[in-house]
């Protein structure tokens, strides 16, 4: 797939702007370190301008019924299916994730954006019987108003529709800043949006410089709500900066997510998941697999099946259909994974396969799928996110214990059960403390189901009807009457 040399990437009010070729901003393919294209370096102007033209638009957007704006998103949600492959091959060049797994993200995305065109005729409001005669009780649901949205690149499609779907379904309008490291994905749903019959202004995109774009959100008096994924450290910040304007949030943050293998567990079944769970996009997921605890029962058998699964696993360029594991973002994911290696291995840890840079034929960066035995708590790994293909094994004897050292972390994202016995697993998951329990299913993440973390790792749900309640207000309106 060829590229121009330069892409309009910021859109305000339906117009494409021009670029300034003084500002601008390479995008390169992770896989081979070659350069893409090149988009504009936008900034705290353009965020402005931006906001000017969504709350413009936001009058007669919030005004239309939730029929018609369903029928657009609608229209959306057919418009990717029908360029999956082009949609797909655009994501793999920018992000690096294997085709496959793109595929299966444009097609995520396009269910978001089928789930809230069905749900943006259902913000029901409320008749509350009164406790005095002469007044009658009514709550109307309402629009937040405009929404600044912050993507990160590690979804760089199905973190836009399962944000902007939701939003726009209640009536909201938006600016969206994209991850700088896939903002391809980000103007193609954009074109998208425009091809629909979404009206102009409705949604907006600002690509650029993210410290002054997130500024701009968060001063901005019109800017009534953020919705960020991305570090908990970005999070606590757009907190602290958020307070001081009363600016509603709804925040997916970092995770570390446990797997409990309990000795009753299929094992066959529970490598296959576990290798699903940390290796999908190269352990570059939320909600990824950062450390498995499997009992020591089955311990061998776990590791000698996983170890026999990983090794079948392909790494290359996302763009060769028979690649499994595909490249880290850039140098610093890269950088990150030895180090939080390096510091395991000076502690004790053993390596079973992996270990090191993929020595391959391309020059981008590449980690081999690594398992670890004889892991302990004091490791990085254990209690710092990876995102990466790290994958450390530790054993244990009492299912207490296992719960006990699962919660314990600042994050409370997801976490996952392997066992096939029922009570156990229903037991499990009221103990664990996170937000999303995966019981012998490493992709829990649905259109239709409420997605967020507790503790650290977030505020806020995305997804399900729960995802639209985030964009809409209750207006409480009192009427009195004749007794």
């Amino acid at each position: 797939m060829s590229f121009s040399e330069f892409t309009q990437s910021i859109l305000i009010n339906g117009k494409w702007k021009e670029m300034n070729q003084d500002k601008t901003e390479a995008i390169y393919n992770p896989a081979t370190l070659e350069k893409i294209t090149a988009v504009a370096n936008g900034g705290a102007d353009e965020a402005n301008e931006a906001i000017a033209a969504a709350s413009s638009a936001f009058s007669q957007w919030s005004e239309m019924t939730g029929r018609k704006r369903g029928k657009i998103l609608y229209k959306a949600y057919e418009l990717m299916l029908e360029d999956i492959d082009r949609l797909a091959q655009i994501l793999t060049t920018e992000q690096g994730k294997p085709l496959k797994e793109a595929r299966g993200e444009i097609k995520g995305a396009a269910n978001f954006l089928l789930w809230y065109a069905e749900e943006a005729s259902r913000g029901y409001g409320e008749w509350i019987p009164s406790s005095v005669k002469s007044k009658r009780l009514l709550v109307i649901p309402k629009p937040v108003g405009v929404v600044g949205a912050i993507t990160p690149w590690n979804f760089p499609s199905s973190m836009i529709t399962r944000k902007l779907g939701p939003a726009l379904a209640a009536g909201c309008t938006a600016v969206l800043k994209p991850s700088p490291e896939t903002p391809l994905s980000a103007i193609e749903i954009m074109k998208i949006f425009q091809k629909s019959g979404m009206p102009d202004g409705v949604v907006n995109l600002v690509t650029g410089d993210a410290e002054a774009i997130g500024q701009a959100m968060i001063e901005h008096k019109d800017v009534r709500m953020i919705t960020f994924t991305g570090s908990t450290a970005v999070g606590k910040y757009l907190m602290q900066e958020g307070a001081s304007h009363v600016k509603k949030l709804s925040l997916e943050l970092g995770g570390h997510a446990p797997i409990i293998v309990f000795d009753d567990a299929d094992i066959d079944k529970a490598t296959t998941l576990a290798l699903a769970s940390k290796f999908r996009n190269n352990g570059q997921t939320c909600i990824c697999a950062n450390r498995i605890y499997v009992h020591e029962r089955i311990m061998e058998a776990f590791t000698t099946r996983l170890k026999e699964k990983v090794e079948a696993l392909n790494v290359g360029s996302g763009l060769e259909d028979h690649v499994d594991i595909g490249p880290l973002i850039n140098e610093q994911a890269l950088s990150k994974v030895q180090a939080q290696l390096d510091d395991a291995l000076t502690k004790g840890a053993q390596v079973i396969i992996g270990g090191q840079p993929w020595e391959g034929k391309l020059s981008g960066h590449f980690f081999e799928p690594t398992i670890l035995s004889n892991v302990t708590d004091d490791m990085l790994m254990m209690h710092e996110e990876t995102f990466g293909p790290l994958m450390p094994i530790q054993p244990f004897t009492d299912d207490h214990v296992a719960i006990e050292k699962a919660n314990d972390t600042d994050y409370g994202l997801a976490a996952y059960v392997f066992t096939e016995n029922t009570s156990r697993a229903i037991r499990t998951s009221e103990k664990l403390d996170y937000g999303i329990i995966g019981v012998n299913d490493a992709s829990p993440a649905l259109p239709e189901a409420p997605f967020g973390g507790i503790k650290q790792s977030g505020i806020g749900k995305e997804g399900g009807h729960y995802g639209m309640e985030e964009f809409l207000e209750r207006k409480f309106v009192s009427i009195g009457i004749d007794a």
